[in-house]
């Protein structure tokens, strides 16, 4: 752990010494040199086509390109030396003609679901860790309908054991639309547990007004609550896990199609083609 964060200070350090040159030598030599972005932009062209490449990367992790982690280290850290290549190639002002404008919002938006797309990579695997470890994806739906099936077993079951519908009547009202599919997606994203608690207090209060028997089967379908919250919040969080970059990449794709129409017609139109 003490290596990795020494790593990470290092690669920092690197990347402010990279960007504070880079931005010296622009202050120094842009008034002698008025076609300079033509550089800087081919540089930024450059890195984020090197940038894009990740994703391909992750998708053949059979070729020895390197490891996934280490490509995504240099994602990050390129990434971020974007920010100072593309201010310095707008000349850290805001474009004026309306396509620039377009390119450099495209470019924001991408920074922007970079550094979201980071942040959730990096917190989200750590908050699942806390409520039992991850669960594939792809399983959800099948364990919760599994947990569907046992609730609903029970509350049917409850009413010739005990010949009462008092648990039957409570899992229509209040437990049959929680366990038919995901629920209070958006609050477990904040870590808000008031949904789960307002059902134990029903539940809980509905538990004084009952038989031993039926105390029992009440408990085993709290327990399945309790299982199917859990459910829910990890299909919540690994929804943004994954939806993240259902943004970023499109954008990213984006970018790169509006730059490269950008150059086009820079050096088409500026004399730079000659």
């Amino acid at each position: 752990m003490k290596s990795f964060r020494k790593q990470r200070w290092l690669k920092t350090i690197l990347l402010l010494l990279i960007s504070a040159a880079i931005v010296l030598v622009y202050l120094h030599y842009a008034p002698m040199f008025p076609r300079l972005s033509y550089l800087s932009g081919s540089l930024l062209f450059f890195v984020m086509i090197v940038l894009a490449l990740y994703n391909g990367r992750k998708k053949l992790p059979f070729l020895p390109l390197g490891t996934s982690e280490g490509w995504l280290q240099f994602h990050i850290y390129a990434g971020f030396f974007t920010v100072i290549l593309f201010l310095v190639h707008i000349r850290f002002r805001m474009p004026t003609g309306w396509f620039e404008a377009v390119l450099a919002w495209l470019y924001l938006l991408v920074t922007v679901s970079g550094i979201v797309g980071l942040f959730v990579s990096r917190s989200i695997p750590k908050r699942l860790t806390t409520r039992g470890g991850e669960v594939i994806f792809e399983r959800i739906p099948a364990i919760r309908r599994g947990l569907q099936e046992k609730a609903e077993t029970l509350a049917l079951k409850s009413v010739p054991e005990v010949h009462s519908t008092t648990i039957a009547d409570f899992y229509t009202r209040n437990l049959r639309d929680f366990f038919d599919g995901p629920r209070n997606l958006p609050w477990h994203l904040m870590e808000v547990r008031r949904p789960l608690n307002l059902l134990l207090n029903k539940i809980s209060d509905l538990n004084r007004y009952l038989n031993k028997r039926e105390r029992e089967i009440l408990s085993e379908i709290s327990h399945l609550v309790r299982q199917k919250d859990g459910l829910d919040y990890h299909q919540s969080l690994q929804l943004l896990l994954k939806g993240w970059l259902f943004i970023h990449i499109p954008l990213t794709y984006s970018l790169l199609i509006f730059s490269l129409v950008h150059i086009v017609l820079v050096y088409a139109f500026s004399g730079g083609a000659h």
